[in-house]
Parts: structure tokens; sequence; C-alpha cells
């Protein structure tokens, strides 16, 4: 079996990391969609992962031009290389580019982590991961939810439930992370907080009313700042405000071990990122997660106690700090997410497909 996996920003890189260590007849192509080194090839390295065979180094931060660039420079290696499908995972420009280039190059799309809906048009993660469904020939939905919205959108392809990869990932990189992390962490007791999706940074209402909430609480954080939103707390005026509080402190963009060992270590996560939201469910994390969004496409990370959806009002976010920070406990026993051997399972589906 012949495959492509596609791969280009910091989440894909992790949760396709146990198929391209497993999958031995396989090119690995990198788009460059995270063109920051810390955002993107650090992660490669970090995961012991192969140096891509090719990169594609897009020069476009327009979405529809970045789109167009990864289309016409993919179909030239994929006519070259001719795989039997092509590998995306998730829901980013890079995965729809890819899609279509691979459908117009007549080459079956095989999609993971397919089935995802926030059934919120604002987020244009759900324009890509709708298209690439409906595009896609094998469709690997990480839980019955998801299984479910794509019978309900009729979709074409096979559908098959999983579990999601990052468990897997978890799994594989946790039991290093504390000898492989090279970040030293001062406070005792902390939240970690993550936030980079354009619906919030990229609005300066929301923006203010997030950063307002986080320096009036009584809590101390540790927050990675994503190259996105440093760009734009300076553009909006904010910067100084979180660089100068008391309870917050300022990291640049951490690798993989780096934030495996924050999660794990941390009381609990205030964060707009799907993919914390899933691996704040692994065994060796268990972490409450409050979402910095008006909806979820995790809502089974919601139906077993794991993330409370707190929206982006100061008020609220304050009110969900405090209840957390008094009691952070989980008490589901469940994982909705898998058992961590999501990525076996998609290999034997596509060893009978192709």
């Amino acid at each position: 079996m012949k495959t492509a996996i596609v791969l280009g920003t910091r989440p894909e890189i992790i949760k396709l990391a146990p198929l391209i260590k497993k999958l031995k007849n396989s090119s690995l192509i990198f788009t460059g969609q995270h063109y920051d080194y810390e955002m993107s090839l650090q992660f490669i390295k970090q995961l012991g992962l192969p140096t891509p065979n090719y990169s594609l180094k897009i020069s476009k931060s327009n979405p529809s031009q970045q789109m167009g660039e990864i289309i016409i420079k993919l179909s030239k290696i994929l006519s070259k290389i001719k795989p039997e499908t092509v590998i995306v995972q998730g829901d980013t420009n890079t995965v729809l580019a890819a899609s279509i280039s691979s459908l117009k190059s007549k080459i079956p799309v095989s999609h993971v982590e397919s089935g995802l809906r926030s059934f919120d048009w604002r987020m244009p993660e759900e324009h890509n991961r709708i298209a690439t469904d409906h595009i896609s020939e094998l469709l690997f939905a990480p839980t019955k939810n998801s299984q479910k919205n794509l019978k309900n959108e009729k979709v074409h392809g096979k559908i098959f439930v999983t579990g999601n990869t990052v468990i897997d990932s978890i799994n594989m990189y946790s039991k290093i992370s504390a000898t492989k992390s090279s970040l030293d962490v001062f406070y005792d007791e902390y939240v970690l907080m993550t936030l980079h999706r354009a619906e919030n940074v990229d609005n300066k209402t929301t923006l203010s009313s997030i950063i307002n909430a986080i320096v009036k609480s009584d809590a101390d954080f540790i927050f990675p700042i994503h190259p996105r939103t440093i760009k734009r707390l300076k553009e909006f005026n904010l910067y100084k405000k979180l660089k100068n509080s008391k309870n917050v402190s300022l990291l640049n963009s951490v690798g993989y071990f780096e934030i495996l060992e924050l999660m794990k270590n941390c009381s609990f996560i205030i964060s707009d990122s799907g993919g914390i939201q899933e691996e704040a469910t692994a065994p060796s994390i268990r972490k409450k997660v409050l979402v910095l969004r008006k909806t979820t496409d995790r809502p089974e990370s919601v139906k077993d106690g794991f993330s409370t959806v707190i929206g982006t009002q100061e008020s609220k976010i304050l009110k969900n700090i405090k209840k957390t920070m008094d009691d952070p406990v989980i008490k589901s026993r469940n994982n909705p997410f898998g058992k961590g051997n999501s990525s076996d399972k998609i290999i034997k589906i596509l060893k009978t497909n192709f």
C-alpha cells in the first residue's frame, strides 16, 4: 500500500505522528501552512518523525491564495509519486486544499478525524471539514456522534468509527515528556491558557473581554502565546496589560513535550482549542477545560464533564474560573475519544481498501 500523508500545522503533526511512524511506504508532504518554525518543523523534529519527502514552502498568508498555492504545487507532486490514497487530518486550509488536489488528480482521499461539527459558520474550520468530508472516500470518525453527523449529511464515502489518534500520541509521548521537556515552571499551582482562534483574537472587543477577565481573576496563568495572538494583542494595545500583570506568565511558542507537561501539571485549562479539549481527556492528563467559545465541535468532552463552554464575556469567564478553582475535579471515568489504538484501526482499514 502506497500512501501520501499531507500535513501543514502543529495539530496535524501531533495527530498524524502515530500513523507516520507505522506506515512504512508513505510519502510525507509538508505544506508549511504554519510557516513559523516554532509552530511546525520543531514538532516534527521533537516527535522523532522523518524529514518530509516534500516541503511546499507556501508563501501566501491569504487563505484562498494559500489554498490555491497548495493545490497547484501538490498536484505536481501527486502526479509524480502516484499514491493509492492521500491521507489528511482535521480541518485546516491544508486539509481542504490537499483534498481538492487529490480529487482532481483522481486519487482517493482518506480523512482522519472526520465528522466534527460546531454548526458555527463563522469558523473557517467548519467550511474546510464539511467540504473535505464530502470529497473523501474513507472517513475516520473519532466518535459515534461524528459518525451520526456524516450519516445525516449523506456523505458518499465509507464511514468508520476509530477513536481519535491524539490519544495514541499522548499515550506514546507522555511517558517521556518529563525528561524531554526544557521548560521550568515556577508556579506551584497554575491554570494553563491557550488562545488562537480567529473569531477570538481577530475581534478587538472579544479579545479585550478575555484578557480583562484573565488579568482580573485570582488565578495564576501560564500562557504560551500563538504568533497570531501576539500580533493581535500588540495591534489592539493589550500586550502590555498582559505582560505587566502579576498573575500571567507569558511564554513564546512551546514544543509538544512542553505543552504535555504543562497540561499534566496544571490545575485546569482555559482555551479555545479543539485539540486541547480532546487531549485533556487522556488518562495521563484528565484536566477540566473551560472553552472560550460560544460553541464546540467536541460535544463528547462536554457530555462527559471534561469541558465547559463558557463563551467570551468577561463576567462569565470570571465566574467560571472561580467555580473551577473551587472544584476542578472530573468525576467521569470515560474517555470519549478512544483507548489509544485509533492508528492501528485506521491502518487496518486502509490495508483492506487499498
